[in-house]
């Protein structure tokens, strides 16, 4: 049960610098899910967001750092706790050999909270044949399939890792659908990494940046669509201007291209200058392969 005490904005899971080791890569990640927020996780392939993912749901062992689920500390989330987390990784899935009858059969048996009748409604509504095996699905059908179970057991948390990779418009936006109308309910809170930078903008509140195992950037969505900007410029116009407000540098043919966290500042003091929108695959390409600034 959610602590009494808790309110929509209070933290549900938190990762203080949850560490992991390998041959070639190291995570030290932290990160804050807060009730009723939808948490975006982005970054190039290889940054860590699968590993944190893994983490947090013990699939691997971390060597450090802490984790707070609903303020209590804990090594990663037990099976009790996982009874309130759906989770949808993009390396997992089921065998082709089932049915979704046979999935509805396995949750039940795992899960105390499973809703049997809920769960067949939704395979029905975005029409899941309930008795045909798996491996005779598309990859849109497998992808919903995959969701529907993540939601079916009375989650308050899910961790959907690509959960709408490879598929056309018509599946994700039912996906992202689906997303929707599970936070209708304000203690629900989900962590989500994609590709498609456009069903992050629409759904998240918040993202988190991830490059090498750290975050290099955490802010709200609003914040990061209004105030965040693309400077095109000289390397004139650049040696003359106040950078205070530029978070990345990168060189072009034309001269510089600029992130900058403080578009509307630039955009007062330099009517000039070519400033562009920033997005979220902008930020991605500014913060990985432009030279950040201090």
């Amino acid at each position: 049960m959610m602590n009494e005490n808790m309110t929509l904005g209070d933290p549900l899971l938190i990762c203080r610098q949850v560490k992991k080791q390998y041959k070639d890569f190291s995570l030290d990640c932290s990160l804050t899910l807060k009730k009723g927020t939808v948490t975006g996780l982005i970054g190039k392939n290889g940054a860590g967001k699968t590993t944190i993912f893994k983490a947090i749901l013990g699939i691997i062992h971390t060597d450090g750092g802490q984790m707070l689920w609903e303020g209590k500390e804990v090594p990663y989330l037990d099976m009790k706790s996982r009874f309130s987390v759906g989770v949808v990784l993009s390396d997992s899935g089921f065998s082709g050999y089932l049915t979704p009858s046979d999935v509805s059969a396995i949750m039940e048996a795992m899960y105390p909270t499973f809703d049997k009748k809920d769960f067949a409604e939704k395979c029905s509504r975005f029409s899941i044949p309930f008795n045909k095996k798996i491996k005779d699905f598309s990859t849109g059908m497998k992808a919903k399939l995959k969701v529907l179970t993540a939601l079916s057991h009375k989650t308050k948390l899910l961790i959907l890792d690509e959960p709408t990779s490879g598929l056309d418009v018509i599946a994700r936006d039912e996906i992202l659908q689906l997303l929707r109308e599970y936070m209708e309910n304000e203690e629900h809170s989900i962590l989500i990494s994609s590709h498609i930078s456009s069903d992050l903008e629409g759904l998240c509140d918040e993202i988190y940046m991830i490059d090498n195992g750290n975050v290099i950037l955490h802010e709200d969505t609003d914040v990061l669509l209004d105030e965040y900007g693309i400077l095109k410029i000289t390397a004139k116009e650049y040696e003359a201007m106040d950078k205070k407000y530029i978070l990345s540098i990168k060189e072009e043919a034309f001269g510089y291209r600029c992130l900058t966290n403080q578009k509307a500042f630039y955009q007062d003091n330099y009517p000039s200058l070519t400033i562009e929108k920033g997005s979220i695959d902008e930020l991605i390409l500014m913060m990985v392969s432009g030279k950040r600034i201090a």
